[in-house]
């Protein structure tokens, strides 16, 4: 079998999965690094919370630690849902009702909001356009927060739904209502990348200086 030119997570996960658990000398035969690399791979990937580890007692030497992926790490792999999301889209256009279309944007807006607030501790709008920006930015999508006008600005540098937005300026009204929930304060779309502007801009409607 041809060894990995460079070790990587990918590398450390798709073995586990194949394998259901390894040591450390199995995945530095299957590999052909160093023990001090793999550890290294390892721990990263348990502080991501996608392995965990394992002691097996052998006789009177030390401990023998095999390795394998959590739930989370199961998961890992499964987090392609563009295309999911295209056909769902275009599904939710065909409705030719009107009110019908809207009532499932705001439903989906909601059920959004409400994963995003249950990770959020923020009592002001302030604090909270805070968190969600980190929340965002977690989850590779880069998002700042700009404090120094009266109202706070959040600025999303990359656009969640590219591919969408591009053919249904419907999904913008989506995010603007999603964040609305998520603070609890009205947000307007003041600047976006479809007419022009260099990042899409979200800005509360009204919010006390100290808000």
């Amino acid at each position: 079998m041809e060894l990995p030119a460079e070790l990587s997570d990918r590398t450390i996960v798709d073995y586990l999965r194949r394998h259901a658990s390894a040591s450390i000398g199995q995945l530095v035969e299957f590999t052909g690094v160093t023990a001090t690399a793999v550890r290294q791979r390892l721990t990263r990937l348990m502080d991501q919370g996608l392995v965990a580890r394992q002691s097996e007692v052998a006789g009177r030497g030390r401990p023998l630690h095999r390795y394998s992926l959590t739930p989370a790490g199961m998961r890992s792999g499964g987090n392609n849902y563009s295309q999911l999301a295209q056909v769902l889209w275009e599904e939710i256009r065909e409705v030719r009702d009107q009110d019908v279309r809207q009532g499932l944007l705001k439903r989906i807006s909601e059920r959004l909001a409400d994963a995003y607030s249950s990770q959020m501790q923020g009592e002001t709008v302030r604090e909270r356009m805070a968190e969600l920006s980190q929340l965002m930015s977690g989850q590779d999508l880069p998002f700042e927060l700009d404090e120094s006008q009266e109202l706070p600005v959040l600025t999303a540098l990359a656009c969640p739904y590219p591919e969408l937005a591009e053919q249904d300026r419907g999904v913008c009204a989506m995010e603007r209502m999603l964040f609305s929930n998520v603070l609890g304060e009205s947000v307007k779309l003041s600047a976006c990348r479809l007419d022009g502007a260099t990042c899409c801009t979200f800005e509360t409607s009204a919010a006390p200086a100290g808000a």
